[in-house]
């Protein structure tokens, strides 16, 4: 059977699909080689003294871990220079990152989550990076906030990666949905799995139970129609799962189907949600749309929101496709 490798997959969507080009391609490679230092970092843990906190926060007011402060400068260091990138911002930085002078720019914009999950990582749960890019707007040489400020529907390209048994890399051209394993011996990402398909329906869902006594009351009827199980209008029962770390509750949702939910509640009512728009939302709804189910934020498509901040906070619910629409239109009601 041939083996395609990452490079190999890129060049092919180049030459035959014309679905991408050569910067394009060059900056995919480059975030790969990324993750695959990132995974190395993460797999020697306490060996190299890469667990505990940073003793440091980021914009949100969260408490850095090692691994995150690291897995960012790994990032920033391997994209700054190739000459594909205007500028790039991520969760770990109050503002975008420029290019340094000395290096040429591209017309792409990368954001990303360096290392999400990673309140996990002391009890060796998998962890993941997002990311997501866009094109820089025309005329715009030093890109600010506002340049990355477009809708998820003008992503290019979005992807992440997931740091368990194996290290894997999900990605999205806007042409369906592909993953990659690494081969750890040959240090090479290679195709393992082509046109990843969500089921429309299923029995399974995500949702953090914690905050039940704050959820709005769409969410809450939803959640107890699924607890009812058999005995409730549902008739079926479901499961419960839940990671904490949102590339592996997606990724399990791409494997087998099932609904992600992080939806807006009363615990701080001035968040309209936990997770990120632009580099957790927005690349994630992308890839999950490409592989044939929804995501929303129970009102709307996530990716039709107009983003009015680099570190705008949104609802998430996404998966297969009968279950968001059932939630969604819970919140219609």
């Amino acid at each position: 059977m041939r083996r395609i490798t990452l490079m190999q997959y890129l060049i092919e969507l180049e030459r035959q699909k014309d679905w991408i080009n050569a910067d394009l391609r060059l900056l995919i490679e480059v975030v790969s080689r990324a993750c695959k230092a990132i995974s190395i970092a993460i797999g020697k843990g306490e060996l190299a003294g890469m667990l505990g906190g940073a003793g440091s926060q980021n914009i949100q007011g969260e408490a850095q871990k090692k691994l995150d402060v690291i897995s960012n400068e790994i990032l920033l260091e391997a994209n700054e220079w190739g000459g594909h990138l205007a500028a790039m911002a991520s969760e770990e930085m109050d503002h975008p990152h420029q290019i340094p002078h000395r290096f040429p720019r591209g017309e792409y914009l990368l954001l990303f989550d360096p290392l999400d999950g990673s309140s996990n990582i002391d009890v060796n749960i998998s962890v993941g990076t997002i990311f997501s890019v866009l094109r820089c707007p025309e005329g715009v040489t030093e890109p600010d906030d506002n340049a990355f400020l477009q809708p998820g529907t003008a992503q290019v390209c979005a992807g992440y990666a997931v740091y368990g048994p194996s290290t894997l890399l999900v990605l999205t051209l806007g042409h369906g949905v592909a993953c990659f394993t690494l081969d750890r011996e040959t240090g090479s990402f290679v195709l393992t799995q082509g046109e990843m398909r969500i089921p429309e329906d299923t029995g399974e869902f995500a949702i953090n139970a914690s905050n039940m006594r704050f959820w709005e009351p769409p969410v809450k009827r939803y959640i107890d129609e699924l607890l009812a199980g058999k005995s409730g209008p549902r008739g079926r029962d479901f499961n419960m799962r839940w990671v904490a770390s949102m590339v592996a509750d997606v990724h399990r949702i791409l494997t087998r189907g099932g609904i992600f939910m992080y939806p807006r509640d009363t615990k701080d009512p001035s968040k309209a949600g936990k997770l990120r728009l632009m580099y957790e939302a927005n690349p994630m709804a992308f890839i999950v749309e490409q592989a044939g189910g929804a995501a929303t934020n129970g009102r709307e498509r996530i990716l039709g929101i107009r983003p009015t901040g680099l570190h705008q906070r949104v609802a998430v619910i996404l998966g297969s496709k009968n279950e968001v629409g059932r939630v969604t239109g819970y919140h219609a009601a």
